[in-house]
């Protein structure tokens, strides 16, 4: 298994943050919400918490499948949040998304605590992992459920390279690399579980759903 390589927390540059707000990443965020649903299915309402909302595409695609809930997005980027205003704009479930900036553990979600809290594609960035699982302790509800849908670190270099080729040929530089370095800097379904244990949230599962990606699911605890 290669080493875990840090990358960057936050995605600061304008070109960088307007190259994913302009990507077209349609199919893996509706699949996100999609794979929310088949895991909780049911209704949504209230408040929703996602972190790492970057652009906010997720959390429009969210608010759009389930009409009785608002998301409050956060994100330390204020490049990713800027870039999102063409996002939002004339969404129709734009209304019912709130995005903010901020940088985990200080920031808090504003109406905690939340019965629902997402969050897609941040894990990876953390240099500290344990800050996200606190933070979802911290701004949950009692038996709130809670999805993270993240990379999975591959075991070698060439597995890196092979997926790089697959997946992102066509893509700008700019994302082509960010793939590359977040394939290295991304944690290994082992690794989430053992950080999951040391959090207190050893009933969280952790799944693999394909050769990138893994999600991690499960109710905090306390009464549902």
């Amino acid at each position: 298994m290669i080493p875990r390589q840090p990358e960057p927390e936050l995605m600061l540059e304008p070109a960088q943050a307007r190259a994913y707000a302009e990507a077209d990443f349609a199919a893996p965020h509706e699949g996100f919400v999609d794979a929310f649903a088949e895991v909780f299915p049911g209704p949504v309402t209230g408040p929703v918490l996602d972190l790492g909302c970057g652009p906010g595409d997720v959390s429009l695609r969210f608010a759009a499948r389930y009409p009785d809930c608002e998301v409050d997005g956060l994100d330390g980027a204020p490049a990713m949040l800027a870039a999102g205003d063409a996002l939002m704009a004339g969404h129709p479930a734009a209304r019912r998304v709130h995005l903010a900036e901020g940088c985990l553990p200080a920031a808090r979600g504003p109406r905690a605590p939340y019965a629902t809290i997402i969050s897609n594609s941040l894990l990876h960035h953390l240099h500290d992992p344990a800050v996200l699982w606190q933070a979802i302790r911290r701004d949950g509800a009692p038996g709130a459920a809670v999805f993270v849908m993240d990379l999975r670190r591959p075991d070698s270099t060439e597995s890196v390279q092979a997926l790089v080729a697959q997946y992102a040929a066509d893509d700008p530089d700019v994302l082509r690399r960010d793939f590359e370095h977040s394939l290295h800097a991304a944690f290994t379904p082992e690794e989430v579980r053992a950080q999951l244990a040391a959090a207190g949230l050893d009933g969280f599962t952790v799944h693999v759903t394909s050769d990138r990606h893994m999600i991690i699911f499960g109710h905090l605890p306390g009464h549902r």
